[in-house]
């Protein structure tokens, strides 16, 4: 697997953020991503104008609405969106921004918007509040790496993400001032933060890495018939428990065999899944494990055990 980034998008990351990589999956994984969020939310066309909850020149508020396009893996349909926010491409791209050799994915969701459904319009905003209960790191290692990867194409008309470089964002609001939104009037703040934002409208297949303590901001929906497809996948350097965001196992009753059917064990690995040769891997819990997903296959697994009672036999 060749990498897509440069030491240049890690170094841009760091220093700022956020980085936009354009073309970063290629026109046959768009394409196979684009027919899952196809099959999943439907191929819509209408001709209404944008919806506003907005006064004159305000920044939006927070519509509840246009969160009802989003949903967490796993999906049911095939495993090219299942496994997209685990492609090996993003592992790579996540782990030397993190700066580790283990990552695990704490959240992940396909978000379709459609032009008329909802507002889309947000204030700029820093996640750490819902990712975490303390706050962003100092060093950008230790925060996340929110990766938004586009689908589909994204003009200005189509609601790309805005986002705040940290450089510019220093003189105007620290991170802590996101705590605020809802309580204070932040006007004047959110005016010299969208002067300062840069955008991210972009090719399909582009991505834009940014860590949680970035200014960044929803746009709204104004294409005529309109519809965008991203997916969000959020890594953090594995066993970090001061970032969190989904409790996989919660979601029992959701097709999870789509993934682990599919998946590589550096894929599984970052769902929190020991590899192969951790010394929770017995023959017990493979014979287990092979129950609840019958259609598994543990190969890796099994060899890595016998390969491991094989060297504590000779010792």
């Amino acid at each position: 697997m060749s990498y897509r980034h440069s030491q240049e998008h890690i170094d841009a990351w760091t220093r700022e953020g956020g980085v936009l990589i354009e073309r970063f999956f290629t026109p046959d994984e768009v394409k196979a991503v684009r027919a899952d969020f196809e099959a999943l939310f439907g191929v819509k066309s209408k001709a209404e104008g944008a919806v506003s909850n907005k006064h004159g020149d305000e920044i939006g508020k927070f519509d509840l609405a246009q969160f009802t396009g989003l949903q967490a893996i796993p999906f049911d349909c095939s495993p090219a969106l299942n496994l997209i926010g685990v492609h090996p491409a993003l592992i790579a791209l996540a782990k030397d921004l993190l700066q580790t050799d283990a990552v695990h994915l704490y959240q992940c969701q396909a978000w379709a918007k459609f032009t008329g459904d909802a507002d889309y319009d947000q204030p700029f905003h820093c996640d750490f509040v819902n990712h975490t209960l303390t706050v962003p790191s100092e060093q950008a290692y230790r925060t996340s790496a929110t990766i938004m990867c586009y689908f589909s194409d994204v003009s200005e008309a189509h609601g790309p993400t805005h986002f705040v470089p940290k450089s510019r964002a220093a003189s105007i609001a620290a991170p802590e001032d996101t705590l605020s939104l809802a309580t204070s009037d932040q006007t004047e703040m959110q005016s010299a933060l969208k002067e300062a934002a840069a955008s991210a409208a972009s090719p399909a297949g582009s991505i834009l890495p940014y860590s949680i303590d970035v200014y960044h901001r929803g746009t709204n929906m104004t294409a005529p018939g309109g519809h965008r497809y991203a997916v969000l996948a959020c890594f953090k350097r594995a066993g970090d428990e001061n970032i969190a965001f989904h409790a996989w196992a919660h979601d029992v009753q959701k097709p999870w065999s789509k993934i682990f059917d599919h998946a590589s064990p550096e894929q599984l690995a970052c769902f929190g899944v020991p590899l192969p040769g951790d010394a929770f891997w017995t023959e017990t819990t493979l014979k287990r494990a092979q129950v609840r997903y019958p259609g598994w296959d543990l190969t890796p697994y099994r060899d890595a055990l016998v390969s491991k009672m094989a060297l504590a036999e000779g010792a």
